[in-house]
């Protein structure tokens, strides 16, 4: 039987962290920074299983996008 785990973590650009390095690195993908131009990429990493994008009803459909998403949250 399987054990679900939830981690939260507060990812503060005023303390060198982004929300769009920790995406890429969590869905080991590859995205681009738009707010300072970083490449994350995280596609040789190991061990990711499963990625998901969950949503609700009303949020634009362009979300579904890793990358879109993250750097929205980022300008935010």
């Amino acid at each position: 039987m399987a054990i679900f785990h939830l981690s939260v973590k507060m990812i503060s650009r005023g303390k060198g962290k982004s929300a769009v390095a920790a995406a890429a690195y969590r869905s080991g993908e590859k995205i681009i920074n738009e707010y300072d131009g970083i490449t994350h990429d995280y596609t040789r990493k190991r061990g990711v299983v499963m990625t998901e994008i969950l949503l609700s009803r009303n949020a634009p459909i362009r979300f579904y996008n890793r990358s879109r998403l993250w750097n929205a949250v980022e300008k935010i």
